[in-house]
């Protein structure tokens, strides 16, 4: 069994065979879709969350054990590594208590107590700590030499030896590191010179605060050092000193009778607490507490990407898709199913150019031309002045093509279309054209597959989250990405219609084969079957066995191959369809075929009943796209700026992004409003994303206007 297998299983609360056939898995590199897909007799049927969670602890406690290797060499290099020291660092897990133990032995720079050490003082440190001494400046007289002045420099190098030694205690570090885990306060105070500043006025709230360190929220505290990155801010962690000081003193050795000895040990341990071991741990809370909203916050952003990336598609239709602007005009592209741009132009129905009449029979002939089957305008400047217009011209197309003509229209999200418009895959994509109309065609392929189009995007420019330019880039790009490939691989992909930055994102393939598949289908036609990706350059079998599964070939002539039955499965299919006297095409399409199955018959030592309760339901409805159905929606007439906003109004939304303390909704005036987690409901609510999803389609009433901060305050109580 893997030697972390035990603590992983400790921690997380699976059991450990389980977490132990899931580490298997990973170092033979598969990837977690692929292992909560396709080996759940392997790990106990543990989900993607789950194998996430393992994969993170296992990454996790390999860098400790590379700290361990580190700690130990040096230990060892100082000729102090006993035998007793060794066994209690391989046992240590906690990187917390493994630096604690290492702290004496860490090379450090010269330091008060190391100058005092140099200059002979540390016997008298020994003797102050014996406490015997009546009188320590007559014992102190003796070690007066050379860079040691008087009596009173000796005691004082002594003193900053016994507080060094305070500071590097074990025991000492876990009492103040506990009072600071029970009680300490954040505290935040407004940089005076900056109070008065526009750019200070968004940090407002956090001039004169403070509150317990544990019960600080996530966008709080990245608020707040937000606030002190930027220089507007100063944020201290402290716990109560007084009963640190005090606790430490209690640790100090039993008193011994001389007063004068215990004073100078005293005001050592306190000099120790805040000068080292007080700013010492309070780094490591500083950090930590970091460390955890940052989690928090990247879990969040996380959750609403997938929302986003899951988010309902119109799929293979003729669209047309409008970037609209007042000014510049809007542009407008018109793609045919397949999303490949056909024609594209600008239209100017807006003041101050106001060729309404010609833009108005601009946008009929192309809805006659294009056959389009639905319209796909922008959410940003002029969208709610677009719309209207799109609406009027749509209903004045003669017949049959007016208001029963089935052209439906959508107000799609811009958010990161001006990034994809001015990228590298955009120019490569279309050369000839400039950004505004790579932005548009964007906004119209979000539409038919938001998937497909957003996965070319930098997740942190979707704009799905809330402080990601503060939280540590590594860990948000590498949950970010886990998160794309997770709804990638868990919708299926189209092998003869995917770019490469879809591929890229499936089980196992990455941006070499991405590439290497698209030029292989460019050359050699449409895939007819999985089996062909054997033929595609680089593509061995470890990769075969990822991505199979995962990729869908509408119309290939074994079903199974546009289903999510990996091929290693097919033999078994196959003796299923023999077993009821049928093709495989016959079970797919005959429900009581199915129904007859005994899948115990089935069982060996490599399959069980989960792969193959998996593999009937994927005959049910093969290739099933597992998203929901688009709605239309429409924001309230007449409501367009803020300034038509009046408290207790009740309006249509939509949910644009989700926070732990709240959800903001899109009401149609231009800005944003936030139902606070207090008003999402008629009860308490502890997560938003119990409530709301990204896109959805709510009620909300207005609570409050702040046109000077530019906030609107909404609630959904008693309304969804």
């Amino acid at each position: 069994m893997n030697i972390f297998a035990h603590l992983i299983a400790e921690r997380l609360n699976i059991a450990a065979k389980n977490v132990d056939g899931t580490l298997a898995l990973l170092d033979e590199g598969c990837t977690i879709p692929f292992i909560a897909r396709y080996r759940k007799e392997r790990t106990g049927g543990l989900d993607e969350v789950q194998i996430g969670a393992i994969s993170d602890q296992y990454e996790r406690l390999k860098e400790i054990q590379k700290r361990k290797e580190t700690i130990l060499k040096t230990i060892c290099d100082q000729q102090k590594l006993t035998p007793e020291l060794e066994k209690r660092i391989n046992e240590t897990w906690e990187p917390a208590t493994l630096e604690d133990i290492y702290l004496p032995y860490r090379p450090k720079r010269r330091t008060r107590a190391q100058v005092a050490r140099e200059q002979g003082l540390e016997p008298l440190a020994q003797l102050l700590l014996m406490q015997r001494e009546r009188d320590p400046e007559r014992a102190a007289e003796r070690f007066v030499k050379g860079d040691v002045k008087d009596a009173e420099a000796a005691l004082k190098g002594a003193q900053d030896i016994i507080a060094e030694q305070v500071s590097e205690d074990e025991r000492s570090r876990q009492t103040v590191r506990s009072a600071f885990r029970r009680q300490a306060v954040i505290t935040s105070k407004v940089v005076k010179a900056k109070q008065d500043t526009d750019e200070a006025q968004k940090f407002r709230d956090y001039f004169d605060w403070h509150e317990p360190l544990r019960r600080c929220s996530s966008h709080r505290l990245l608020a707040m050092r937000r606030g002190e990155a930027e220089g507007i801010l100063r944020i201290s962690i402290s716990p109560d000193d007084e009963e640190c000081v005090e606790r430490l003193k209690r640790s100090l050795p039993p008193f011994q009778g001389a007063k004068a000895c215990r004073e100078l040990l005293e005001e050592a341990v306190e000099d120790g607490y805040k000068r080292l071991l007080k700013p010492s741990i309070e780094t490591e809370f500083t950090n930590l507490s970091k460390e955890q909203a940052d989690d928090e916050a990247i879990r969040v952003f996380a959750e609403n990407l997938r929302q986003l990336l899951l988010s309902a598609p119109l799929g293979q239709k003729r669209v047309m898709g409008i970037d609209p602007g007042f000014r510049t005009g809007c542009k407008v592209v018109c793609l045919d199913a397949q999303g490949n741009l056909l024609h594209h132009e600008a239209i100017f129905p807006h003041p101050p150019v106001n060729h309404r009449m010609q833009a108005t029979v601009h946008v009929q002939q192309m809805v006659s031309d294009y056959r389009i089957e639905a319209i796909a305008i922008g959410n940003g400047t002029a969208s709610r002045e677009t719309r209207a217009f799109i609406e009027d011209t749509i209903k004045s197309l003669p017949s049959p093509a007016g208001e029963g003509s089935g052209v439906r229209l959508f107000v799609v999200s811009e958010d990161g279309a001006s990034v994809y418009s001015a990228s590298k895959t955009a120019r490569e994509e279309f050369p000839d054209e400039d950004v505004t109309v790579r932005g548009a065609v964007s906004i119209g392929r979000r539409l038919m597959d938001p998937l497909a189009e957003l996965v070319k995007i930098d997740p942190k420019s979707i704009g799905v989250g809330q402080y990601q330019h503060d939280v540590d880039q590594t860990k948000l790009k590498q949950q970010l990405d886990q998160t794309v490939m997770s709804c990638v691989n868990s919708v299926g992909v189209n092998l003869n219609t995917a770019s490469t930055h879809l591929l890229q994102y499936v089980s196992g393939l990455g941006p070499a084969l991405a590439n290497n598949i698209v030029d292989y289908r460019r050359e050699n036609g449409a895939f007819t079957s999985r089996a062909q990706l054997k033929k595609v350059p680089r593509l061995g079998p470890a990769a075969f066995e990822q991505c199979a599964g995962f990729l869908r070939i509408p119309g290939a002539k074994n079903p199974l191959d546009n289903s999510a039955v990996h091929p290693e499965s097919y033999k078994i299919v196959e003796q299923m369809a023999a077993d009821q006297g049928c093709t495989v095409a016959d079970l797919i399409s005959d429900k009581d075929r199915r129904k007859a199955i005994d899948l115990k018959r089935y069982v060996t030592s490599e399959v069980g009943l989960p792969t193959l309760t998996d593999i009937l339901k994927e005959l049910e409805k093969p290739g099933r796209d597992p998203r929901e159905q688009i709605e239309e929606f429409e924001f309230a007439k007449g409501i367009e700026t803020v300034d038509d906003l009046e408290e207790g109004m009740e309006l249509p939304g939509i949910v644009t992004n989700i926070t732990n303390f709240g959800a903001f909704v899109d009401i149609g005036v231009h800005q944003d409003g936030l139902v606070h987690v207090s008003q999402m409901a008629n009860k308490y609510v502890k997560d938003p994303n119990q409530v709301v999803k990204l896109h959805q389609h709510v009620r909300v009433r207005v609570l409050e206007v702040d046109r000077r901060r530019g906030r609107i305050s909404l609630s959904m109580k008693g309304l969804n």
